[in-house]
């Protein structure tokens, strides 16, 4: 008895070891290597849809203080933020062994202001200038071709943790009516092709012409009515110009999906979205 009781606190140590062994590891993985993404909002339906589960590539784009992991759970009071663990980075807009993003890439990056993880296509680059003329993209004077391609379809039912319902073009529907948006397919200089979604006529349809800075990008969510990206400013709750820095990782693949409130719902996954490639 006594010589089990002398192996007890030797085999807590050593569990106590393990179990910060893995967590530095995880650490390690996740500022250098891939983060995971949850989806919480429509605003880049149909290409990824709330309850979408995806890992995000952080060696496309190389790395900068927003790297470093946030960890935000109001629920809990938890919030960790990529600026109180690598600020002292911050300040440059640089990255180390940095990469060049390409347009049309999908992109988690840092929020200029909130700090807060966004998830947009990147359309315009540094000495771009972008424009919104009656819902058609103008990319440095020349329109981005769109091709109407039939209608998105999906339940009107609250959607995600926090149970927002989706916008429709053919509202008001009640709860489990067929929610409906236009469909058209837009392609970029280059070929990059993605399916874009309209809901109504709106103040975002139509805007000044941007010019993006150097050093910084411009963001659109391909549901472009649903989206609060690069054509707003910061002033009132927009985007603006992203600086390079504030890049996270490119996202790739979606590995899972859930239709329901909770990704441990594992029967509201949805069967074909599985290691789903980002287009």
């Amino acid at each position: 008895m006594a010589e089990k009781d002398a192996k007890s606190p030797n085999a807590f140590v050593e569990t106590v070891k393990t179990v910060v062994y893995a967590l530095l590891i995880a650490g390690v993985f996740r500022t250098l290597f891939f983060q995971p993404f949850w989806i919480p909002s429509g605003s880049m339906k149909e290409t990824l849809l709330v309850g979408d589960f995806l890992f995000v590539n952080k060696v496309a784009y190389g790395y900068s203080y927003a790297s470093c992991p946030s960890l935000y759970m109001p629920r809990f009071g938890i919030d960790v933020d990529a600026q109180d663990i690598c600020g002292f980075l911050d300040g440059e807009n640089t990255r180390i062994w940095g990469g060049e993003p390409e347009r049309g890439d999908v992109v988690v990056f840092r929020h200029p202001v909130s700090g807060r993880d966004y998830i947009k296509r990147l359309i315009g680059k540094p000495g771009d200038t972008i424009q919104m003329r009656d819902g058609v993209l103008w990319l440095n004077g020349a329109e981005v071709p769109q091709e109407p391609d039939g209608t998105f379809v999906e339940e009107m039912a609250p959607q995600g943790p926090e149970g927002r319902r989706p916008r429709c073009m053919n509202g008001p529907v009640g709860d489990g009516g067929e929610c409906r948006k236009a469909r058209a397919i837009e392609t970029l200089p280059g070929g990059r092709q993605y399916a874009v979604l309209d809901i109504a006529s709106q103040g975002s349809d139509r805007t000044s012409i941007y010019t993006v800075p150097e050093g910084h990008y411009f963001f659109i969510g391909d549901n472009r009515d649903n989206s609060a990206d690069s054509r707003l400013s910061q002033r009132v709750q927009g985007v603006g110009f992203v600086p390079y820095e504030n890049l996270i990782g490119r996202a790739d693949r979606i590995m899972f999906s859930s239709a329901g409130r909770s990704m441990l719902f594992v029967w509201t996954w949805r069967g074909d979205r599985f290691f789903k490639a980002v287009e």
